[in-house]
């Protein structure tokens, strides 16, 4: 599915995002940024060792040897991706909506996008953040996920995002939540 939202465009798709030829690519990342399960270690296993270095050299210089807080985001290198970036993002574990999960994972899609801004980046892959081992339910989080970069994409021209997605079930939900937002917008 595709849309288009003033002059940046959307699309959403069944994939693989370490084969994305997107300037960059998201990670969904464990707070360590040292590689993880799922789409975190997917993506430090096709990036290659220069990812794991610049990621500890990060962790080191940037965060003080702490963990990237939930919510926030990290760029670098793609290193032997076809993306030329990684934007890394801790998402939330869910916990029933207890600890703020709901924003928290918006803020995952805010800073991601706010980072690709603000280095020129034009074109963006996410996956589904949350929705794997950490239980974020998918119906919610397709509809956070695409209301909030919907509304990004409304206040400012950026170009494409593309969400892509692991399975077909995701697909399916996400063009769901996807219709109903243009719907509730009138278009």
């Amino acid at each position: 599915m595709k849309t288009q939202i003033n002059e940046n465009v959307l699309e959403l798709f069944v994939g693989d995002i370490t084969e994305q030829t997107t300037e960059a690519i998201v990670n969904a990342a464990n707070g360590s940024l040292l590689g993880g399960g799922g789409v975190d270690g997917a993506i430090h296993q096709a990036a290659g060792r220069g990812l794991m270095d610049e990621c500890k050299k990060i962790r080191t210089e940037k965060l003080n040897g702490e963990e990237l807080a939930t919510g926030e985001a990290v760029l670098t290198k793609g290193y032997d991706l076809p993306a030329q970036y990684v934007i890394h993002t801790v998402g939330p574990v869910w916990k029933g909506n207890s600890e703020g999960e709901a924003e928290k994972l918006a803020s995952c899609y805010r800073n991601a996008l706010r980072i690709a801004a603000g280095n020129e980046i034009k074109s963006i892959s996410f996956p589904s953040i949350s929705t794997g081992v950490y239980r974020f339910p998918i119906e919610e989080a397709a509809v956070i996920a695409l209301r909030t970069v919907v509304g990004f994409l409304k206040k400012q021209p950026f170009g494409y995002v593309a969400f892509t997605l692991f399975s077909d079930r995701d697909y399916r939900l996400y063009e769901a939540a996807l219709n109903r937002i243009m719907q509730e917008e009138g278009r």
